[in-house]
């Protein structure tokens, strides 16, 4: 009868990495394994001879034992660990090939002892690899990574239980679990999704599904971050609906599940909407929004279920509200989808923040977007102009510097507004009549309803006044609205990254071609008269009080 050591050994007395074990003799027969026993210490502990053995006879299943310690063993060099993981990697799949780890019902007790003990050293070598994977080196995690996937390909070829049961109760579940939680160190998340996930229809398909179960326990909040990261960087619909994609593993002959690009949409549909609900702070909601236009919309059968969350999401204040326009404005575009009250919404984010804000150049590079059509009313044009129009007047130079061209293109893509550059406020009868009367402006800018501000009724005095803007660079862009409409066009983008900075340093490094005009002699005292030798240069704080006398007081 075989005599396995640790037939008794409770699996939560598994030895842990860095624990100092030391070797005694196998008693599995009364001929030494080796020349006598060994130590992690001596060198001439052969991995390869013990793996040899293993496999040769039953007899020798207790080596399996002195691999499991060197693997987790802090004596033994990381060569001889790196062998042995491979080395236990060859001895399961061998037996499971050979059915070695399965225990059919007609085989008697001893039988069944040795295949439950080789089970539990299974398990115990697959919980190693997962604790090697979380907390390892790079290179470890890299091996752990492969191994642990070669063995559950072994597995599930090993067995002919139903699929869905291998993928969902098997190993699969434990690595997904750990890779979750790798966000960005070692890029081990990156290359099991290159390497995998996008490689194999079925590793996508039960990815999916795996994360689905994880993102609905109650308890995964610290992970939720995690599972946001990969369901982003997996792509469940890139158009290939007809190509025929590799499976990891060869699938039985009746195949119980279609890995159709339909299919796995419609699991990566039902992972994001369990994401969805969930209660998200505010970073893990603008990740969302992000990916919504290239990832989550494209995912969904039934994009129109993605309106409740994103106009949830308008109702957060600061940038969350424009990434939720972003992501509502591409299901208009593109699923063609009806939201009436979107430029409404729009219009509500201008507001004297907006300029000051420090996602301004993300805002007008969305809003030309928004507002690139040229079958828009001009009642709502002419809304949006007069409104950034008024905001300038109280904007830094950085901000007005963007918003005079694109107000510039908004005029020449709509000529109908132009005519608010030029416009008379009186009649000439009413000036003759009422010389002195007030002027007033008719744009509301109380009103919230861009149809309703009367701004086409009103000009573009505001531009005009910034033509005299302390900062010359702002006077002279305002200048375009006022000359001849030649140019085609602004690039919005080569004003958007301007600040002070920038602004400042472009006026540096202009070539002086004038000096300027600076004071002829520089005094030597400011707040005190000057000496004897220029008695005749008098500081004007010198003038008007005497601050030496007030010392001597």
């Amino acid at each position: 009868m075989l005599n396995i050591v640790s037939s008794n050994e409770p699996r939560s007395l598994k030895r842990k990495r860095g624990a100092a074990v030391s070797l005694s003799p196998l008693r599995v027969s009364s001929t030494p394994l080796l020349h006598g026993p060994h130590t992690y210490k001596d060198p001439a502990l052969n991995i390869r001879d013990l793996e040899r053995l293993i496999l040769k006879s039953r007899q020798y299943y207790n080596n399996i034992s002195t691999l499991l310690a060197c693997m987790t063993s802090s004596e033994v060099s990381q060569f001889r660990i790196h062998e042995a993981v491979l080395a236990l990697c060859r001895i399961f799949s061998r037996l499971m090939a050979r059915g070695g780890m399965t225990a059919p019902q007609h085989l008697d007790k001893n039988e069944s002892m040795v295949v439950e003990w080789l089970r539990r050293k299974y398990e115990e070598y697959c919980d190693n690899l997962l604790d090697s994977l979380a907390n390892g080196t790079s290179e470890e995690k890299r091996t752990s990574l492969t191994v642990l996937m070669q063995l559950f390909r072994e597995e599930y070829s090993g067995q002919n239980s139903n699929e869905e049961l291998t993928w969902n109760k098997g190993i699969f579940p434990s690595i997904v679990q750990v890779v979750i939680n790798l966000i960005t160190r070692d890029r081990i998340q990156e290359t099991f999704i290159e390497e995998y996930v996008e490689q194999c229809a079925d590793i996508r398909f039960y990815t999916f599904q795996t994360l689905t179960r994880f993102a609905s326990t109650k308890n995964i909040t610290a992970s939720l971050d995690g599972v946001i990261s990969m369901l982003i960087a997996v792509n469940a619909s890139d158009g290939a609906e007809e190509r025929i994609e590799p499976l990891y593993i060869d699938p039985p002959k009746r195949r119980s599940k279609t890995y159709s690009r339909a299919a796995q949409r419609r699991v990566a549909q039902d992972a994001w909407m369990v994401v969805l609900r969930r209660s998200l702070t505010v970073v893990q909601r603008k990740s969302l929004l992000r990916a919504m236009p290239h990832r989550i919309a494209p995912a969904f059968l039934k994009p129109e279920i993605l309106m409740d969350f994103l106009i949830d999401s308008f109702e957060t204040a600061g940038p969350v509200s424009l990434l939720a326009l972003a992501g509502l404005f591409h299901l208009m575009q593109v699923k063609n989808l009806d939201y009436p009250q979107f430029y409404l919404k729009l219009y509500s984010l201008l507001d004297f923040q907006v300029l000051h804000s420090k996602h301004r150049s993300r805002f007008f590079r969305l809003l030309e977007g928004f507002l690139a059509s040229t079958h828009l009313p001009t009642i709502l044009v002419a809304s949006f102009v007069k409104r950034l129009s008024r905001l300038c007047l109280g904007a830094p130079p950085p901000a007005i510097v963007v918003v005079v061209p694109w107000i510039y293109n908004l005029l020449k893509n709509h000529p109908t507004c132009t005519f608010m550059i030029q416009r008379d406020n009186h009649q000439a009868e009413r000036k003759v009549r009422f010389p002195a009367a007030e002027f007033h402006d008719s744009f509301r800018m109380d009103e919230n309803d861009p149809m309703f501000t009367q701004a086409i009724e009103s000009s573009l005095w505001e531009i005009e006044t910034l033509q005299s803007h302390y900062h010359p660079n702002v006077a002279a862009i305002s200048r375009i609205v006022s000359e001849q409409f030649t140019k085609q066009g602004y690039n919005v983008e080569d004003f958007l990254d301007h600040t002070y900075g920038s602004m400042l340093g472009t006026e540096l490094e202009q070539a002086m071609t004038k000096a300027p005009v600076i004071e002829y002699e520089i005094p030597k005292h400011i707040l005190v008269a000057n000496s004897e030798e220029t008695p005749d240069l008098q500081s004007s704080v010198a003038q008007l009080w005497d601050l030496e006398a007030t010392m001597d007081e």
